[in-house]
């Protein structure tokens, strides 16, 4: 199958570098970026076809992956439907309803992707949701791009793409805030930056790990390493005084909230003229 990227920024690259990893031809990729130089570091990178007239980028493409900001997919997505025939368009760009995506291009196969950035190192997390009309084989063809660069989920219903934007989309910032944090402590215990750093990662490298290849709940886990009267009970007794977890919960709800505000505020506009 022929894919088309429509921009060629960050997540493109990701998907690209992972679609090659897994077995994809380049030969049967081309990306439009509007950006010369990132046209020329896009095939010197992954030997793509790289192009910036639409027109030409989609040409013989069965699958079309948009991959702009969201503020600019209106105008992309108008912008291509007339070039339309039955392709797959599969969108990456957060808020953005599918129906909304559906009555810009005049198609009804449309996959919606949540992806995050941790796709750059193969290791990404995605949620998925298609509209009825897309085929099985569709979603398959899909499944084998998003799954290139980490785990997969399927959805039932639209609406739950807003909460994992939220989780997943939205949740490497939060667990990067939580390392910062811990990073700060430990220099304000006495290890220099350089040491700070590399003790913060490797906990919570080795944490992940952890808790990815066991089949106990986090809470067990968390249990586990927590002796009474010690020195963790200590700590977490300090983080529920100060009701961490409960913020924590807050500030998701705030994220999907404004998904969804996003899906009401770009759904009816027209903002952007690029698709860079």
């Amino acid at each position: 199958m022929n894919i088309c990227f429509i921009g060629g920024g960050n997540m493109a690259r990701a998907l690209i570098g992972g679609m090659l990893g897994t077995g994809f031809s380049a030969a049967h990729i081309s990306v439009v970026e509007i950006n010369a130089d990132h046209r020329a570091r896009l095939h010197r990178d992954f030997a793509v076809r790289a192009v910036e007239d639409m027109a030409e980028g989609i040409t013989d493409s069965q699958i079309i992956v948009f991959a702009v900001k969201p503020q600019q997919l209106r105008v992309v997505a108008q912008k291509l439907a007339p070039l339309l025939s039955k392709e797959l368009l599969i969108s990456i760009a957060a808020g953005i309803r599918a129906v909304d995506l559906a009555r810009w291009t005049g198609s009804q196969a449309i996959v919606r992707a949540m992806p995050n950035t941790p796709a750059l190192i193969q290791s990404g997390m995605t949620g998925l949701y298609a509209l009825p009309a897309v085929t099985a084989a569709q979603r398959e063809q899909a499944q084998s791009i998003l799954a290139a660069v980490g785990e997969i989920l399927w959805l039932q219903d639209e609406a739950m793409l807003d909460a994992v934007t939220a989780i997943s989309g939205s949740g490497p910032a939060y667990v990067f805030y939580f390392i910062e944090a811990l990073q700060q402590a430990a220099q304000k215990l006495g290890f220099n930056a350089e040491d700070a750093r590399r003790l913060s990662l490797a906990t919570f490298l080795g944490a992940s790990k952890l808790a990815s290849s066991s089949e106990e709940d986090v809470s067990v886990l968390r249990a586990r390493v927590t002796s009474r009267n010690g020195t963790t009970e200590r700590a977490l007794l300090s983080l529920a005084e100060y009701h961490v977890a409960e913020h924590i919960v807050q500030a998701a709800h705030a994220a999907a909230a404004r998904s969804r505000e996003m899906g009401n505020e770009l759904g009816g506009e027209s903002e952007g003229n690029q698709y860079a």
